[in-house]
């Protein structure tokens, strides 16, 4: 009867574990929606940090874009480095302290979730995503970049994905 018991009792702690509910992400980006899309696409590998903390402490970081030439060349957040995607240019990093804290962006924080975990197992200690990377950052109103100075033109990656640049203060490009 004992052995049944512990047995009952163990089963019930099984089942009670399986059915406890997913906590919901912090949320990190305006629009809830998004901010769910953003949470299940990422794997969590590196430390994400979220758009209101790095322009709290802006120049603390530096910031590399992980998205390809033709997205960097429409905008990006000002200062920020192309390092791209397909062949991320890590040389152009050779001359960083390993311990320099970093921030890797994309359009909402998948490829850039990548470089960044390619530049943790180079050995570079301080590095972040940025959860939502440049679509929450213009969803947020902050300033954009390219190279003729300030600019409100955002790349959408495609038309799937322009559809979470939320903020119609920006011109989506392609």
């Amino acid at each position: 009867m004992k052995n049944f018991l512990l047995l009952l009792f163990l089963f019930a702690g099984i089942l009670d574990s399986g059915c406890q509910k997913v906590q919901a992400p912090e949320k990190m980006c305006v629009d809830s929606d998004f901010n769910m899309l953003v949470h299940d696409y990422l794997d969590y590998t590196v430390p994400t940090i979220s758009v209101a903390k790095l322009n709290e402490r802006f120049g603390d970081y530096i910031l590399l874009d992980a998205r390809e030439a033709g997205e960097y060349e429409v905008s990006r957040i000002p200062g920020a480095r192309l390092i791209g995607f397909n062949s991320p240019n890590f040389i152009a990093l050779k001359s960083v302290p390993k311990n320099k804290a970093i921030v890797v962006y994309c359009s909402i924080g998948y490829r850039s979730e990548k470089v960044a975990l390619s530049l943790l197992e180079k050995g570079y200690t301080n590095v972040f995503n940025l959860y939502g990377s440049i679509f929450e950052w213009v969803n947020q109103g902050l300033t954009l970049e390219n190279d003729a100075g300030k600019t409100n033109d955002v790349h959408g990656f495609n038309k799937k994905w322009s559809k979470w640049i939320l903020n119609k203060d920006y011109k989506v490009a392609y």
